[in-house]
This record gives structure tokens, sequence and C-alpha cells, in this order.
């Protein structure tokens, strides 16, 4: 399905069009971009807005199978951005540094938020206040890190289904942990990217808040969405199974 007027003009005006200069280009990006300008690559709009809708197509199909999406997001145009989708969606997310071994050494992780937690309920007890001062300053200064580094992953107790990265080349090494694993991959990709690091390379300006913005509204959408039929889903098969146990039942008793 071809891309429409309106897609086409809510991305012109967010700036998603613009990429990176002429003589910093991946190449492989060529079937995005519609030419230069002033020494800068303009990317093709409505093949964006055709690669938004898939992104967003499969990321709905995702969640509503009962998948949760990974946002990952690290430099400053994109962290509140991450953060404000992903606790929207009710999705994981990655907006400081990543850590190393995020997902393919989970069970690291998952130690961290529980020390992290451990930290947190010395604090709510009152024991904190009982140690020495320099211990404690210790232990704050301990749970301001890992708060700060693992707050979008907290609740993430398996790989996720999905991982969307901003910035498909500065995130090059969650990228890499992701595909060595088999998550599939949705990222943005400006001018300069490779775009067969990505499952669906959604081409933009990868460098602005309201760039990024605009082409992850329909994904956070299309999450929201799959996150609504997958709950109905859900209801209609506890809802049909609760109704064959019940006439199961019924033909027992009646034997």
């Amino acid at each position: 399905m071809l891309a429409t007027e309106a897609e086409v003009k809510r991305l012109l005006d967010a700036g998603v069009h613009f990429g990176h200069r002429t003589d910093r280009w991946n190449p492989k990006m060529k079937e995005f971009i519609f030419g230069p300008r002033n020494g800068i690559y303009i990317l093709d709009l409505s093949r964006t807005a055709e690669q938004v809708r898939k992104a967003a197509d499969f990321l709905r199909d995702a969640v509503a199978k009962g998948g949760k999406i990974l946002f990952v997001g690290t430099k400053k145009p994109a962290q509140e951005v991450v953060k404000e989708l992903a606790e929207r969606t009710h999705s994981h997310y990655v907006n400081g540094r990543w850590l190393g071994g995020t997902l393919t050494n989970l069970t690291t992780i998952r130690r961290s938020v529980g020390r992290l937690k451990s930290i947190e309920d010395k604090e709510k007890s009152g024991a904190m206040d009982l140690l020495p001062k320099k211990e404690s300053a210790t232990l704050r200064r301990e749970k301001a890190k890992l708060a700060r580094n693992l707050a979008g992953v907290l609740e993430m107790d398996k790989i996720p289904a999905v991982m969307v990265v901003v910035d498909l080349t500065r995130e090059e090494i969650a990228v890499r942990e992701a595909r060595r694993l088999h998550i599939p991959v949705v990222a943005l990709a400006d001018t300069n990217a490779d775009p067969d690091q990505a499952d669906i390379a959604v081409p933009c300006n990868d460098d602005a808040i309201r760039s990024i913005r605009a082409v992850m509204e329909p994904m956070a959408q299309a999450i929201e969405e799959g996150r609504r039929h997958g709950a109905t889903s859900e209801g209609s098969d506890k809802k049909e199974k609760k109704g064959k146990a019940s006439k199961d039942k019924e033909a027992v008793l009646a034997a």
C-alpha cells in the first residue's frame, strides 16, 4: 500500500527527511534517498512512511501474541521519547548506557536488579539509617547508578520479542546482541546506516526529537492496539475454555 499524502506531510513537517552530509553516507541506504540538496541527502518520505507502516504492523502482531518490546535510544534526542513511549506502552527500555550483556547475559542483569531492590528495601525499612554514614553514602551512590542503568528493564525477566532502536549505527552493540539471539530488530536508520543490520529499517532523521517522535508514535499506537487485541483474545480463550470445562462437567454428571 502506497503512502498517503497526509502521512508524507506529517513526516515532512517534523523534518524526518533530513539525512546526513553527502560525504557521510552508506550506499546501502540509496533506495531510501530522494537525492542531495545543499550538501546533505534528502530521504524519500514515501519510502519512510511505507517502512513506518511495516514496522507498526510487525510490532502490533508481536504484542498481540504476547510479546514484549524493548526500546533502545541512548543519545540525548532519543532518551525522553524512548522512556515516554516505552512507559506508555508497558514496554522495556534502555535510554542510558547500554550495559554489555543486557540481552546475552540476562542472568547477570537480573542479579543487578536484585541488588537494586535489596538496597531499596534497606532504605524503606530504615536499616540504611543504622549503618555508618560512609557505608550508607556508598550504598546510596550504588543505588543511584543501578537505578539510572536499569530503570527501564526492572521487569525484563526474559528476552524481548522485538527490539526497537533509535540510531542503528550508534546502537551497534545492542543490535549485535539482539541478532545473536535472533531477536528481530526494528531500527530508525539515517543515511549513514547499514539497513542490512535491521529486520526493518525505517529511513529517517534520527538526530532530532521531533523527527524521532514522528516516526515512533505510529509504532507506539500499534503496540497499544496489539495489547488490546491480545487482551481481548486472551479473554475470549478463557471464556471458551470455561464453557468447555462446564460442558465436560455436565457430561460427566449425566453419565
